[in-house]
């Protein structure tokens, strides 16, 4: 609505300045008969006249590819990597095969060894990690998502890397949502030492 107005106010320019896209994890069918949310969202700003968008880390790399006009995608991987200088006996943790990539990324930053998670998503709110790829055991963990929600992923993720001899994590992300109860797992885990979040989500 708000471009909209400015489009129909005859702005010679208009840029959708969006830090978290939040229709981004609905970026690909696993059900018949579903929206592709990240997609339509899209398709909505163009229509009301987006010429460009500047956004921050989105779930997918083919999120960038929904947008039919100019995407600034910028990473926070810089940032997060500044707060971890210099550390020794740390591992690099995706909590899912997905986000590997950008764990790797961070990983090269910080001069780490990486792992990931084997996760398998049940409900919105409930995932099983029955594995971890890559050597964790008497390291400390810095474990990186792209966003938090409710928590879930994460709490399953350093509960199996204790398993695998992991002593503690610390949880790092670009988009801190940390919807419903997720504050509350997320202090009361006992193998959590702190969670570093960009301020992308006020």
């Amino acid at each position: 609505l708000m471009v909209n107005a400015a489009r129909g106010a005859s702005a010679a320019q208009i840029t959708a300045v969006i830090p978290h896209y939040a229709y981004a994890r609905s970026d690909k069918k696993d059900a018949s008969r579903i929206s592709l949310g990240g997609r339509l969202v899209a398709d909505l700003l163009v229509t009301a006249g987006v010429d460009r968008v500047l956004t921050m880390n989105l779930h997918a790399p083919q999120v960038h590819g929904f947008f039919s006009v100019p995407v600034d995608h910028l990473t926070a991987l810089g940032v997060i990597a500044d707060h971890y200088r210099d550390l020794g006996n740390h591992v690099v943790v995706s909590p899912d095969l997905g986000n590997a990539k950008q764990a790797t990324l961070l990983a090269r930053l910080l001069g780490l060894p990486v792992a990931a998670g084997n996760k398998q998503r049940l409900a919105d709110d409930k995932v099983v990690i029955s594995s971890v790829v890559g050597d964790v055991a008497g390291k400390k963990a810095i474990v990186l998502d792209d966003e938090i929600a409710t928590g879930g992923s994460i709490i399953e993720i350093v509960s199996r890397l204790a398993d695998f001899g992991c002593a503690e994590a610390s949880i790092a992300c670009t988009h801190g949502l940390f919807a419903g109860s997720a504050v509350e797992r997320l202090t009361s885990a006992t193998h959590i030492s702190e969670v570093v979040s960009t301020n992308t989500v006020p």
